[in-house]
């Protein structure tokens, strides 16, 4: 008789693919798909949910559109349509991206969640177990592994004192969708990045009175400057001047069209924009409307948040505020180290430890993780793809080498 564990290892269903398994099916898994195609290499993708870019379809909100030009933002091998704006809205981005999967004829494998991954020394293969809704089990066995989970695959969710007994609703940016229902309400958004200012400013278009919080410092840009972008004018720049002159005339042209906004409670970084991206992944925030929200006072910049208790938030300088309702705009992180069981590649916080690192030892990769954007996760998708398509293709050149001499041994005999 079988034990329990004996049991649990048969009734495993094992999955051996002749090509590399991609985890994440957002745009960087798909990008790695997609030039793999090209390279005739075969490949699984695996995905948690139910459908392709999952953090886009389910967890953005209404008003949300790609912050850089469309150009900067397309996926290899397959442009923009013409007719879409400079700015593509999410819904557009998410159709764009279902028409990249049917032209590249990508069909990962949802509702499978990898609980582990580890590379089998004694065999020299990378062992990827999953888990469905239902709780079947498959284990993957494959050469060559594509963590294509990216940047921000878990909510982060401060502890602040007493939010727990606040009583009203408490909700992630990522579950927020529209201000509609806040109409007439006082709402507290924590965090002042991009997302923290797109809600306080979607609140404010619904006539709610959101109340930004502000705890440490922000570069905040303009979309545009004199008409052209400002990612494609600084882009422009650091290919002639260094970093530190470009962050100078960044943000001089910043003050000339947004003004001073420390004047209204938003504190710069010491650091220049590009160089705090570069060094600490912080992105800066680039305005399309908040800032004037924020000057008009229809968005209030408070400090940091002391304590919650019931309907009201304490806050560092000592004032209490009234509030309805508490929207967490406190970002993402990486789940890499939940799943993923190695640490010579990965750092503890789910990237690679070293900047721009997309190969590690025995075929493990990273997709997604550059903090460039979706035109880093393109560069990297198509390094990674000629990298495995260049040992695919010599295997099976020398596989067929072996089956044309051991043809030639038979037809002597």
């Amino acid at each position: 008789m079988f034990t329990i564990s004996e049991q649990d290892f048969f009734s495993r269903r094992c999955v051996w693919v002749n090509g590399p398994v991609i985890v994440g099916a957002g745009p960087s898994g798909l990008a790695v798909g997609a030039c793999l195609r090209e390279q005739g290499v075969p490949f699984v993708i695996l995905e948690r949910a139910d459908c392709i870019a999952s953090l886009w379809q389910k967890r953005t909100y209404d008003r949300l559109k790609l912050h850089l030009p469309k150009k900067f933002c397309q996926l290899p091998k397959f442009p923009f349509p013409n007719h879409y704006p400079e700015y593509p809205t999410k819904r557009q981005f998410i159709d764009y991206l279902e028409s990249y999967a049917q032209h590249f004829d990508i069909k990962p494998q949802f509702n499978e969640t990898v609980e582990s991954a580890k590379y089998d020394e004694a065999c020299k293969v990378w062992r990827i177990k999953t888990v469905s809704p239902l709780g079947s089990e498959v284990e993957y066995i494959c050469q060559w592994l594509v963590v294509a989970t990216g940047e921000n695959a878990e909510r982060v969710v401060p502890d602040i004192e007493g939010l727990k007994d606040f009583g009203g609703e408490v909700i992630h940016a990522c579950d927020y969708k529209s201000g509609e229902k806040y109409q007439g309400k006082k709402v507290v958004v924590v965090g002042c990045g991009n997302s923290g200012m797109e809600v306080s400013l979607d609140l404010s278009n619904h006539n709610a009175q959101p109340s930004m919080v502000c705890r440490s410092t922000v570069h905040v840009l303009p979309r545009e400057i004199f008409g052209k972008s400002t990612f494609e004018l600084a882009m422009f720049m650091m290919s002639w001047l260094p970093l530190w002159l470009v962050d100078k005339i960044l943000l001089i042209l910043a003050w000339f069209i947004l003004g001073n906004i420390e004047n209204y409670g938003l504190k710069r970084p010491s650091i220049g924009p590009l160089t705090l991206k570069n060094t600490q992944g912080k992105t800066p925030v680039l305005d399309i409307g908040a800032l004037e929200k924020i000057r008009s006072g229809k968005i209030k910049v408070i400090p940091g948040i002391k304590r919650f208790s019931c309907g009201t938030v304490e806050l560092v300088n000592g004032e209490k505020l009234e509030v309805d309702s508490v929207v967490l705009a406190t970002g993402y992180c990486s789940n890499v180290p939940f799943w993923l069981q190695e640490s010579e590649f990965f750092s503890k916080n789910g990237f690679p430890k070293a900047q721009n690192n997309w190969k590690g030892k025995s075929g493990l990769y990273a997709v997604g993780f550059t903090r460039k954007g979706l035109a880093g996760a393109s560069a990297d998708a198509t390094k990674i793809a000629q990298d495995i398509g260049k040992v695919y293709k010599d295997d099976l050149k020398q596989k067929k080498q072996k089956v044309s001499t051991h043809r030639r041994c038979i037809s002597t005999f």
